[in-house]
């Protein structure tokens, strides 16, 4: 090969692009950012609420229900905790998952455990009101009320606890005020919270092992971007 042969072959490669990766490090970790995310949230959820997680799963739940709940307002400051979580992530992408929901847990833990209780009583009020006038007379018209008590109760609470980690300076009694105005004014939205935590507890049913290791927060990541929307301030006409 004479010198000017050479120098073209190498003129040659140099003028040859390289290749791109198809899959950028950004998008990997992206990817592994929300993967990580999702798991520790699910993982941190079944801990702040292991002893419901403990009764539901290793007991009757139609004999043990008072205990289930008695533990159930666990939920509240958890669930306040992951929509934290999730608000850290969509902002800007942190993934310090366990200490956001570690901090975002006991900032809220009264706030939370104020909502998870208020709204189990209702619950509880309303199932036994359900099972006193199952059968009877008035029972056509008062259980669906009780019934449309109960789902406005569950529906407002999520709401609320959708707004408390934005809203940590407000009285409980505003956050829980708010959200049922603009829960009852988005009747639509809040139908999609309805449905999206209708299927999560169902997967939670049916594959409890699945339901809190996998679907538990891209369901309820779901619910607090539906909850976003819900909770925005109504545009002035």
């Amino acid at each position: 090969m004479t010198t000017m042969d050479a120098g073209v072959g190498a003129a040659g490669a140099a003028a040859t692009p390289r290749r791109r990766p198809l899959i950028g490090p950004e998008t990997y970790e992206m990817v592994f950012g929300t993967v990580y995310t999702g798991l520790m949230t699910n993982l941190l959820l079944a801990i702040a609420c292991l002893p419901l997680v403990a009764l539901v799963a290793a007991t009757d739940p139609a004999a043990t229900w008072p205990y289930i709940a008695l533990a159930a307002p666990l939920l509240g400051p958890a669930l306040a905790a992951a929509f934290a979580v999730f608000g850290a992530f969509s902002s800007d992408g942190s993934t310090a998952v366990v200490r956001t929901f570690a901090h975002a847990w006991r900032r809220h833990l009264r706030r939370g455990l104020a909502i998870g209780a208020l709204t189990t009583g209702a619950v509880v009020v309303a199932a036994v009101g359900v099972a006193f006038f199952w059968g009877r007379t008035l029972g056509a018209l008062v259980i669906p009320v009780l019934v449309a008590l109960a789902v406005g109760a569950v529906v407002t609470a999520v709401l609320a606890l959708a707004a408390v980690p934005a809203t940590a300076g407000a009285r409980l009694r505003d956050v829980l005020l708010a959200a049922l105005v603009l829960g009852s004014r988005r009747w639509y939205l809040s139908a999609g919270v309805l449905l999206v935590l209708g299927l999560l507890l169902s997967v939670l049913a049916v594959r409890p092992v699945v339901g809190l290791g996998f679907a538990a927060a891209p369901l309820l990541y779901a619910i607090w971007g539906i909850c976003r929307f819900t909770l925005r301030a109504p545009t002035p006409k």
